[in-house]
């Protein structure tokens, strides 16, 4: 097995959160006093750290700004709820009895992510689960050090452009997934070591 090391992003990778994403952008949107985005529109403009997709619309909103309006609208009743991806939670199955390691580094917040993990029937599978992660490099560099990770056996696997830059700057390998919040197109932009479009794809590579 070529990659013995494997970091995930949750939202986007694991969880199928478009519809609740497109949902809770869009209630922020319009606390913030602006347009609404279409699907389309928010999958060409997402980008993370995601501080860098609301400047684009609110150039003076801050980090501490941004948080309390998202954990005001995800706390909503009316907030969506999200299921896994399509063939995900077999396939980190099949990885967990091939002894691979796995840890999560996300931006989701702590005990909602937990919560997922438990609901979707992941417990005891991942080393590490990091969250609230703005940035996600201090995560994912904290992982290969911590457990001294060989960088040409390890990958991370993400859905925007931040998961891709992070994986570069920190010298392991990238995966990019179509299925989450950006465009295929944005995604090559990157340059992801390997583009997947459906777990078949990814498991032709992990497995």
């Amino acid at each position: 097995m070529k990659f013995k090391n494997i970091i995930f992003d949750w939202s986007g990778v694991i969880k199928d959160a478009l519809n609740a994403h497109v949902w809770v952008v869009n209630e922020m949107m319009e606390r913030l006093g602006k347009k609404k985005l279409s699907f389309n529109e928010l999958k060409e403009n997402w980008e993370q750290p995601y501080l860098n997709f609301w400047r684009k619309y609110c150039p003076e909103l801050t980090l501490a700004e941004e948080q309390k309006i998202y954990y005001e609208v995800i706390g909503s009743k009316d907030c969506p709820k999200s299921d896994s991806c399509l063939g995900v939670i077999d396939f980190i199955k099949k990885l967990n009895i091939k002894k691979v390691r796995m840890s999560v580094v996300s931006s989701d917040p702590t005990e909602r992510l937990l919560q997922e993990i438990k609901g979707f029937g992941l417990e005891n599978i991942f080393d590490e689960v990091i969250t609230n992660a703005h940035d996600k490099s201090e995560g994912v560099n904290e992982l290969i050090k911590k457990y001294d990770f060989n960088p040409e056996e390890t990958v991370f696997i993400g859905d925007s452009n931040h998961e891709v830059e992070v994986g570069k700057e920190a010298g392991i390998k990238t995966i990019a997934v179509t299925w989450g919040f950006c465009t295929e197109e944005k995604l090559k932009s990157t340059d992801p070591d390997y583009l997947v479009h459906n777990i078949k794809e990814l498991e032709e590579i992990l497995l």
